[in-house]
């Protein structure tokens, strides 16, 4: 049931959407979520949500708003829930303040059997939703992501040269970006719920795959909600990674994924394991994205080499490529971008639109997805 909404209901979604975009980096597996909840033009109450298993942003804005909420307008960005899980319903919160209207930016399919909407309308709440829906839908597209498809989203992170080279040809790849650069890509790691890459790429640079935020800003973004740490996760086939490695050091939360039937040694204590079938020579792309669902996961950024990125696009299961091209040249035996099948057609090459385009220091960030 939609609008028609008018420029104040806009301007306290729009307020939501900015509460919620405050619990970027804290709320997962949880979506991030914001509430307003106002008298016409008075906002009487406010509040998101930081932290998967404390309380959802509308028992925080009904607790600032105390008695003035009843006979309010409740402005949240998610369909309230209204199901029993870590924390009671907000749907009886809500009819127990007194709440006259309830707009709601976004369903959520999660919770349809809760019945939080005509629960809300059985107490003569008057529902509203779809106001400002794409915004977010965008905000939590992991989210909506593992919920409506079973998969997260999965963002594969490149850096590039202007010829499109990832690396030299004996693998070197540090440093072809920029500080800003790097630094930047800090600020995508702590909104990802996994960070994943190969075998490959732990040879080949013996990546560390963690957070290093101190001292960088991140703009409507609440640092006090703390950061939950991304899962690492490494494709490794054949358990073939050599001790020493820094995915082995237990200093942040890792998972290998291998093929079934290996005797594991010491290496691996500090670090989970799972098996997924192997598929055409190689792990099975489509069970690791299900296995990270069925964890939680709602962002994957890919930090790998041109293959294992390129299976997964071959794979159709990247959702967006953030690349940061440096404006320097690394000539024709450098390593490509993207392994991708040979074409046989120039019809038949994948297209991507901009979504976004910015300069990072003295390199361009692009943020592209596929065209549907």
């Amino acid at each position: 049931m939609a609008g028609p909404f008018s420029a104040l209901d806009h301007a306290h979604m729009a307020h939501a959407l900015r509460l919620a975009a405050r619990g970027l980096h804290s709320t997962a597996p949880n979506p991030r979520v914001g509430c307003v909840i106002a008298h016409a033009d008075m906002v009487v109450g406010t509040g998101w949500h930081r932290r998967a298993g404390e309380a959802h942003a509308e028992v925080h804005a009904l607790r600032d708003a105390g008695e003035r909420a009843r006979g309010a307008t409740v402005y949240v960005t998610l369909e309230p829930c209204g199901l029993h899980g870590r924390t009671p319903p907000c749907a009886d919160a809500l009819v127990a303040a007194g709440i006259a209207r309830v707009v709601v930016a976004a369903r959520d399919a999660f919770q349809r059997e809760g019945g939080a909407l005509d629960r809300l309308r059985a107490a003569g709440i008057v529902v509203e939703y779809g106001l400002m829906e794409r915004e977010a839908r965008e905000l939590n597209r992991g989210f909506f992501s593992r919920v409506e498809r079973g998969r997260p989203w999965v963002r594969v992170k490149l850096g590039a040269s202007l010829d499109a080279r990832t690396a030299l040809a004996d693998g070197r790849s540090q440093w072809i970006t920029g500080e800003a650069a790097r630094a930047d890509v800090q600020r995508w790691r702590a909104r990802s719920s996994v960070l994943l890459t190969g075998r490959g790429t732990v040879l080949a640079d013996d990546p560390r795959l963690t957070l290093r935020l101190d001292g960088i800003d991140t703009p409507g973004v609440d640092a006090a909600a703390g950061t939950v740490a991304p899962l690492r996760v490494v494709l490794d086939a054949d358990l073939a990674t050599p001790a020493g490695a820094h995915v082995l050091d237990g200093h942040a939360p890792t998972l290998f994924v291998h093929r079934d039937g290996l005797a594991v040694d010491g290496r691996f204590a500090a670090v989970e394991r799972a098996t997924v079938e192997m598929r055409s020579g190689r792990l099975d792309l489509q069970a690791v994205m299900a296995l990270l669902a069925a964890r939680g996961a709602n962002e994957v950024q890919v930090e790998a080499g041109a293959t294992l990125s390129g299976a997964l696009f071959a794979a159709g299961l990247v959702d967006e490529v953030l690349v940061y091209v440096a404006p320097v040249l690394l000539g024709d035996t450098a390593r490509g971008l993207l392994a991708l099948p040979a074409l046989a057609d120039m019809a038949d090459r994948p297209r991507l639109r901009v979504v976004d385009r910015r300069q990072v220091g003295h390199d361009e960030r692009l943020l592209l997805r596929p065209e549907e």
